[in-house]
């Protein structure tokens, strides 16, 4: 699947026009929905080949692991970790409160290097809460990949974490197709 075909089968199945809130509370005339995305195996896998390979190609910064913050990014990291070969973390919203109370799950290492997985990026809010959570847990992060990046500061909050976002595509990119 080209590019070009993936934005447009973006837009005919995850891009809703209407009036919605988003989680920054802003309101919005489109809706990206991510779960019409992610749970469709076709697009999963070629988004996930190409979350992959924009992970890899990080130069020195390029990853031990992906982390995808619960839940909306959970699948997209798994299929990122499938097609690239490298192990995923889950960035949990907040620490469970029974067994091993952590807020970070699966295996890894204080210093290791991570990519952010992210499905929708629109202020940043969620994915700078995402980098904090993972670098308190003596992870570095400095890249992230997202399928789509609202164009709305998202990609400015988390330079000014020092971490460089790097989108599969941009909201008018899909608007477009």
């Amino acid at each position: 699947m080209t590019d070009a075909e993936l934005a447009r089968r973006i837009r005919t199945r995850a891009y809703l026009e209407g009036d919605f809130v988003l989680r920054s509370g802003r309101r919005s005339s489109f809706y990206l929905d991510k779960y019409r995305l992610e749970t469709e195996p076709e697009l999963l896998g070629a988004l996930g080949e190409r979350i992959a390979s924009r992970a890899a190609s990080a130069g020195p910064d390029a990853p031990d692991l992906l982390a995808g913050p619960e839940l909306g990014a959970v699948a997209l990291a798994a299929a990122a970790s499938l097609a690239g070969g490298l192990p995923f973390l889950i960035v949990r919203k907040e620490a469970k409160a029974y067994g091993t109370e952590r807020r970070i799950e699966g295996v890894h290492e204080a210093g290791q290097r991570v990519c952010l997985v992210e499905d929708v990026v629109t202020t940043g809010g969620a994915a700078v809460a995402a980098v904090k959570a993972l670098r308190d847990a003596g992870l570095e992060c400095r890249t992230a990949v997202c399928v789509v990046d609202r164009e709305e500061g998202g990609a400015d909050a988390l330079a000014r974490h020092a971490v460089r976002l790097h989108p599969l595509f941009r909201v008018s990119e899909i608007a477009a197709a």
